[in-house]
């Protein structure tokens, strides 16, 4: 009879040793102790799945800042040996290089906070958030040639406005930025269903493979090469945006256009019937 408590016992241990790859796997006739041995199988893969994917967090992020500092020290030992070269030259590598590190950072940060969930909850309309990142992001469409097309009514959520500004930022950037060469355009529409709020991001551009798609929330994944240049950013745009989302009770998906490019939907529980109509008289 006491058995099956031995082996949960012994897997315990062996977890809070920081074991985490064994399973109980506990045979015999389904009750109380078999429900027990298989929770804690659950609990014990969904660990060892986020310890992992923490270890290649962590290992990914000193990867990409220690890039930046290495291209630093580089510029600065060629510069050392080279007395004669040209010093706004370097001031200027020197200075983008260091905006990317800061950029990074801050991203981290943002990431970080989102995953803690310490922020204030408070109405949000998704409609004005949109109107702001695509205000803010037009210039580097025009530079780009790349039209913004809006729609959409009053869309209330609840949640923290300046992280679901990011949020909207991030997809309207994404979406600029991996687009087509040119005459590309951006379709960014906000709208509400039953219980839920909807942001929806689309673009146009290369034909991509939902095996790739896949990927794209993952941290420091780019895409496509092409969009290596000074604004394909650090690699953590859809990772803040599914981090974002899933701290503020929400869904993302993301699939391939059969024309190319992307469709991002965003949909977020919609707030409370009191806060709801503080939101539409603020």
């Amino acid at each position: 009879m006491l058995a099956p408590l031995t082996h949960i016992a012994d897997a315990t241990r062996m977890a809070a040793n920081g074991s985490l790859s064994h399973r109980i796997r506990l045979e015999g006739r389904k009750d109380e102790f078999r429900e027990l041995a298989d929770a804690f199988d659950t609990m014990l893969a969904r660990l060892e799945a986020h310890v992992a994917e923490q270890r290649r967090f962590a290992a990914n992020a000193s990867h990409e800042l220690r890039t930046p500092l290495a291209i630093s020290q580089t510029l600065l030992d060629v510069a050392r040996n080279d007395p004669n070269q040209d010093t706004g030259e370097l001031v200027d590598r020197l200075h983008a290089v260091n905006a990317r590190a800061i950029d990074l950072t801050e991203a981290l940060l943002v990431l970080s906070r989102a995953d803690q969930r310490s922020f204030t909850r408070e109405p949000v309309d998704l409609s004005l958030l949109v109107e702001e990142a695509v205000e803010t992001l037009l210039p580097l469409a025009e530079k780009r040639g790349v039209s913004i097309e809006t729609s959409g009514d009053i869309t209330s959520a609840i949640g923290s406005q300046a992280l679901l500004l990011q949020m909207t930022t991030n997809l309207v950037h994404n979406a600029i930025v991996h687009n087509l060469p040119e005459q590309g355009t951006v379709w960014v529409t906000t709208g509400v269903r039953p219980e839920t709020v909807v942001l929806t991001v689309e673009n146009s551009g290369e034909k991509l493979s939902s095996q790739l798609v896949s990927t794209l929330t993952e941290p420091f994944q780019r895409g496509t090469e092409r969009i290596r240049n000074e604004h394909a950013g650090v690699g953590l745009g859809l990772a803040i945006v599914k981090s974002i989302t899933r701290v503020h009770g929400g869904s993302l998906t993301i699939v391939p256009r059969p024309a190319g490019g992307l469709r991002i939907v965003v949909q977020l529980p919609t707030p409370p019937p009191h806060t709801a109509k503080k939101s539409g008289t603020a």
